[in-house]
């Protein structure tokens, strides 16, 4: 794996002021198990649940077992699961001795994972037997040619026996002891790579340190003013930032409890949510919104759920509002998996704010608004947002070149997003600079013009994106799914909504597709790239 980027000057000044620090994350978990060792940390929709002392114990085996099989400090460990146990018992248990750990996605195919455990070096992958339509034994089949680190396979059985021989972690549990040796790691070394979430067609391997993960959750969970005494629900995978970091990491330096649903649906959401009086929750919107429908419909509430966080699109106001008649306050925090979170918009600013901006910055980081230039712009005009600070990640994985092309030497991070500055600090984000529809010359912002969606009666779900068009470039098409009850919807009603509306004739849809279904990720992102392969498709066929 190549070294990490990282600005010198900046890590003395992250050192100086204690947001980085000597401690690995091994280090935190054995403190925060020395000191609640018999506390619940993670609990699970099966009904089963764990201390923070029984985790240990179950991590001390995998890193014994990880031990045996020849894993070094810096090593990969990698695990495509579900929202299970398992995942926290061997991203501990790879910490204990020294490895990186590199979650992958649940929905994944066999290509897929190949790609990235090729980028990640990954020495032990652990995957299900078989879960949901998937039979994972069959999609590990990887010759060693192609992933010439990869030393073995770890499978859990929860819901099918193993068909081959490899070892399973039922066995590993059976077997080994808990690890005894110490290992001291380097807090500024890589702690975890996590893949990006693909919505644009590409993923890379985000490499963050000790030092990111810890700096990132801490200040995170200050600013949000969590404690022990929190108990967070969470829906997201842990692949993902907001299940991984937020999650499982964020939890446990707080000495917290986690409560997962390993598959999401509303009314066992809110029973679960009730039965275990979960404080807070994180994730994409499309978990709050089915949530907020099912509350509607059934007239029942969340009296312990404190806050709701949702990060990784735009909460809309009617979305804030609409929480509001529940009585839960819902936030938005902006991020990417390569800077997250690094704006917030502060609980007690919720209902003030009201869905006109996206956050202020976290303490520590810092965010600017450039041009195509990068000279910083006025206030109140869209630019590119950058961020740097102790949060901000230091490569991708196999892929020096792209990090490069993100991660300048002043260690500023160009996410790709349009943002404006407001008063007092406060930023919104309106869209991705790639995520223009250029129609005739002119720029389009995608965000802008799905927006205008937002409160069509007959409309549920809704996803603008570009169409090829000879003439002008791109034309703007509108994919959407309908409304409960719902039977059909023309693109001539939806003009003529539009046009009710006061919006403006260059920012309506020239096409109409109503869909089933759009494509998410597992996190809640619509896959927009299979939007705009769909759409040429059918546009090139229609010539």
């Amino acid at each position: 794996m190549q070294e990490p980027i990282i600005n010198e000057a900046l890590k003395q000044k992250w050192y100086d002021e204690g947001w980085w620090t000597k401690e690995s994350l091994i280090d935190n978990w054995n403190e925060t198990v020395k000191k609640h060792p018999y506390r619940e940390f993670i609990t699970e929709d099966s009904g089963a649940r764990y201390t923070y002392a029984e985790i240990d114990d179950l991590a001390g085996r995998v890193a014994s077992y990880l031990a045996d099989m020849g894993v070094k400090p810096g090593d990969t460990v990698s695990f495509q699961l579900p929202i299970w146990v398992e995942a926290v018992i061997i991203t501990i248990g790879a910490w204990k001795i020294g490895a990186v750990v590199s979650p992958i996605a649940l929905f994944y195919n066999h290509d897929d994972v190949r790609t990235r455990l090729q980028l990640n070096e990954c020495a032990i992958f652990f995957c299900p037997t078989f879960y949901y339509k998937t039979d994972f034994e069959v999609q590990v089949d990887m010759p060693n040619a192609y992933l010439p680190h990869l030393k073995h396979v770890v499978l859990i059985d929860r819901e099918r026996p193993r068909k081959r021989a490899f070892v399973t972690m039922r066995e590993i549990f059976q077997i080994y002891r808990p690890y005894e040796g110490s290992v001291c790691v380097d807090a500024d070394s890589v702690a975890a790579i996590l893949f990006t979430s693909g919505t644009t067609g590409d993923a890379n391997g985000v490499m963050l340190t000790h030092n990111n993960l810890r700096f990132a959750e801490l200040e995170f969970a200050r600013e949000l003013d969590l404690s022990g005494n929190d108990v967070m629900f969470m829906p997201s995978p842990l692949n993902h930032a907001i299940g991984f970091q937020h999650g499982i990491l964020c939890v446990y330096l707080l000495g917290a409890r986690l409560v997962l649903q390993q598959r999401f649906n509303a009314p066992d959401a809110i029973a679960l949510i009730n039965e275990e009086k979960c404080t807070y929750s994180m994730g994409a919107t499309p978990f709050v919104f089915d949530i907020l429908e099912q509350l509607d419909k059934t007239g029942e509430t969340l009296p312990t759920m404190r806050f709701y966080l949702s990060g990784g699109a735009h909460v809309p106001s009617s979305m804030i509002q609409w929480a509001w008649k529940h009585n839960i306050l819902l936030a938005e925090v902006y991020g990417s998996t390569e800077s997250t979170p690094h704006t917030f918009v502060p609980i007690d600013e919720v209902l003030s704010r009201n869905g006109t901006v996206s956050g202020r910055p976290v303490h520590g980081a810092e965010v600017r608004i450039v041009d195509s230039e990068g000279k910083q712009v006025a206030e109140g005009e869209e630019g590119e947002e950058q961020s740097r600070g102790p949060q901000v990640f230091v490569g991708y994985a196999g892929r020096p070149q792209a990090a490069k092309r993100v991660l300048d030497e002043d260690g500023w991070y160009h996410s790709g997003d349009l943002a404006t500055r407001f008063d007092h600090g406060f930023y919104r984000i309106s869209g991705r600079i790639k995520d223009i529809i250029i129609r005739g010359g002119e720029n389009l912002n995608s965000a802008t013009l799905n927006a205008n969606l937002e409160q069509m009666p007959k409309i549920r779900e809704h996803e603008i994106v570009g169409m090829p068009d000879d003439r002008l470039g791109e034309r703007i098409c509108a994919y959407v799914t309908l409304a409960e009850g719902v039977s059909q919807l023309t693109l001539e009603e939806l003009l003529d909504w539009m046009k009710e509306r006061n919006i403006p004739k260059w920012q309506w849809p020239e096409r109409l597709e109503v869909v089933d279904e759009l494509p998410y990720t597992d996190t809640g992102k619509v896959k927009k790239y299979l939007l705009r392969e769909d759409i040429a498709a059918k546009v090139s066929q229609e010539k």
